[in-house]
């Protein structure tokens, strides 16, 4: 049978065409989704880190765990929520950027950093937001970063929320007046935020709840483009509101404190002492009212309800076929001392502090149940996901990817893990020592092989001092200026800009579609 010359041509064409759709999918395929999951104040007690010596319920993380790599000496850059989230997102520490404490905006200090939400949109994903991914005030994260976004509006304590800078701060907020019975702990601490019991609402009402749905909702839908997801989850930070259910799965006889040394302190140099002393008037109240353990067992049951959280929202990936093409991350911005060192917060060096879950799954990188034992920081976070999604990026990281050890977990790490203070103290932990510098010189040292609870300082040993040496350079010597703090600017919540108070110039949050 004889074909036109049309006829060939057209048949030409529609095999071109198929082979360029096929090749356009194949490309597609390429580049992996991203699911990035932020579990706020969330220490090591989980069941694959074995931080608590108790028995913590994380099911749901320890089967992510299960799947990929879990990053068993990950630290946060930051021991508090604003510099350490900003760390992440920018790959850079607080030493370099200036943002070192909560009372700081990024954007209008470094309007031309670009974040991991803003590379990954400027590479052609959809990026898509929910709850706590940055510091949880509205200035702190710009719309224009992300095609949607939902925001957490703190409706569990909204009355905590209710003076007039904190509506600044929190304008999204519904305005609510304090509840009968509040505190429910029975205890007046540092702030209304600091309490813990049991709300009238329910589970499904809960602001964690409302931003895994919303997250849940977009990861059902069809997807023409490759996504990135942040869902940021705020338990177990305070306040320490949970149903009752999981409270039920820790009776308080089953609670285990912190192990704290009558003499611990006692070797510890006065900048620690004074990092060990903040919020200490909440743990002595909470001691002395006979609340320790049922403190304690608040902190837990956020745990189970955040990991119940994360189960919910893995459940809703594994349930699409995008699940096979899709990178999870899961971390936590930092840890949290319950009695350790004699401290009630964060905010120190310590291991209770900086020690946090990392997990990374890949369906391209790595085995399952694969254990790294080497020290890596949140702030590889960033260009790992450079790497995995090929993503054109020019920013000068001061993380490395983690791509080597997803590939093999005995790869070793070429430089320690640094955490960073607003005061300029700064912590190096490699795979067996933390070393602590403060900015008067005093040093603290410990031997995590034989002192996994840092309660001997060996920093006076003459033995150590090439320890110190080799840890000490990996501190940085000269540190970005301090950023300017929240009262530099006049911030317009609903415009989302900031006008510099000294110059009048203003600085664009950009647009998105803000639920």
């Amino acid at each position: 049978m004889n074909c036109s010359p049309r006829i060939h041509h057209l048949a030409f064409t529609l095999l071109l065409v198929c082979c360029l759709a096929d090749a356009n999918e194949q490309v597609v395929a390429a580049r992996p989704n991203v699911l990035f999951i932020a579990v706020d104040d969330m220490r090591d007690w989980t069941g694959f880190m074995e931080g608590y010596s108790g028995t913590v319920l994380t099911p749901h993380m320890d089967a992510l765990a299960a799947r990929g790599t879990a990053f068993l000496n990950a630290h946060c850059a930051a021991p508090v929520c604003c510099p350490s989230r900003a760390a992440v997102m920018s790959g850079l520490l607080p030493s370099s950027t200036g943002i070192r404490n909560n009372q700081q905006w990024w954007k209008p200090h470094r309007p031309g950093l670009v974040t991991l939400p803003m590379a990954f949109k400027q590479n052609g994903y959809r990026v898509v937001g929910a709850g706590k991914v940055y510091h949880h005030t509205v200035g702190n994260n710009p719309p224009g970063q992300w095609d949607a976004y939902h925001r957490n509006r703190f409706t569990d304590n909204a009355w905590a929320y209710r003076r007039p800078r904190q509506r600044q701060l929190y304008p999204f907020t519904p305005i609510a007046e304090v509840p009968a019975g509040f505190p429910f702990s029975g205890l007046r601490l540092y702030s209304d935020e600091v309490d813990w019991g049991v709300l009238a609402k329910t589970e499904k009402q809960y602001d964690d709840s409302l931003a895994v749905d919303y997250s849940i909702r977009f990861l059902r839908e069809k997807h023409e483009r490759p996504f990135f997801l942040a869902c940021g989850i705020f338990r177990p930070h305070l306040p320490w509101y949970v149903p009752q259910r999981y409270l039920d799965l820790y009776p308080v006889e089953s609670v285990q404190l912190p192990r704290v040394p009558a003499d611990d302190l006692a070797d510890i140099p006065p900048p620690g002492q004074t990092l060990a002393a903040r919020k200490r008037d909440n743990l002595q109240l909470i001691q002395s009212r006979g609340k320790w353990k049922e403190a304690v067992r608040h902190y837990l049951a956020s745990i189970t309800f955040a990991d119940a959280q994360v189960g919910r929202l893995l459940d809703a990936l594994y349930e699409t076929s995008a699940a096979e093409n899709t990178v999870v991350v899961l971390w936590s911005d930092h840890g949290w001392h319950l009695g350790e060192k004699g401290h009630w917060h964060k905010r120190t060096l310590w291991e209770a502090a900086t020690r946090v879950p990392l997990i990374v799954v890949s369906p391209a990188v790595g085995q399952p149940r694969q254990r790294c034992v080497e020290p890596v920081s949140l702030i590889d976070i960033y260009p790992t996901l450079v790497d995995f999604c090929s993503l054109n990026s020019n920013v000068d990281f001061d993380g490395s990817s983690l791509a080597p050890q997803l590939a093999n977990p005995k790869t070793k790490r070429q430089r320690p893990a640094l955490t960073q203070t607003a005061d300029g103290h700064c912590s190096v932990r490699d795979i067996h020592w933390r070393y602590i510098r403060y900015v008067d010189g005093s040093e603290e040292l410990y031997d995590h092989r034989v002192d996994p609870h840092e309660w001997n300082n060996v920093a006076a040993d003459p033995d150590r001092i090439d320890v110190k040496r080799r840890l000490g350079n990996a501190i940085p010597k000269d540190w970005a200026a301090n950023a300017p703090s929240k009262r530099a600017y006049e911030f317009d919540p609903i415009k989302y800009s900031w006008r510099v108070v000294a110059t009048g110039a203003t600085i664009e949050g950009g647009t998105s579609m803000i639920d």
